[in-house]
């Protein structure tokens, strides 16, 4: 059976809940990784920026050399964090937010039980077709016994 083919992990709260500690420092790392790649492409855009203006401006070769590295290093770091926090089966629905979604079961729905960086747990579940906005309260007897709090 191919990866496509294969059933979404589906977890249960205590299942995310441990994922998501797991995760979580990952998710930062990437995080950072494109607020950099962001401050990169604003200063790449400035290099081209008066180039243009400056037409016939001798061109800081090995700094836009270096920049467009250091940019393509960071994507490779981003991409590797977003597949590692995906072969847990988790999904990274926003990156800039830190957003996370489990797939799930609630009653005999498929839902994601869903996570926002800076909330100290899952406490929130939607429908798959949902998304961020269709967030509802998590009532931990849906889900399993709520993890321990630490």
């Amino acid at each position: 059976m191919s990866e496509e083919e294969r059933e979404p992990r589906r977890f249960t709260l205590k299942e995310a809940e441990r994922t998501r500690r797991e995760v979580e420092p990952i998710l930062l790392q990437a995080m950072d990784c494109r607020k950099k790649i962001t401050e990169l492409d604003a200063n790449l855009a400035a290099v081209a920026q008066r180039i243009m203006l400056l037409g016939g401006m001798i061109v800081p070769y090995e700094k836009t050399a270096r920049l467009r590295l250091e940019r393509e290093h960071l994507a490779e770091s981003i991409k590797a964090a977003l597949e590692r926090i995906e072969a847990t089966g988790c999904v990274v629905k926003d990156l800039d937010a830190g957003l996370l979604d489990f797939p799930a079961l609630v009653g005999n729905e498929e839902v994601y039980l869903c996570w926002r960086l800076g909330e100290d747990r899952i406490r929130f579940w939607h429908r798959q077709d949902e998304g961020f906005v269709g967030r509802k309260p998590l009532d931990p007897r849906d889900a399993g016994p709520e993890p321990p709090v630490q």
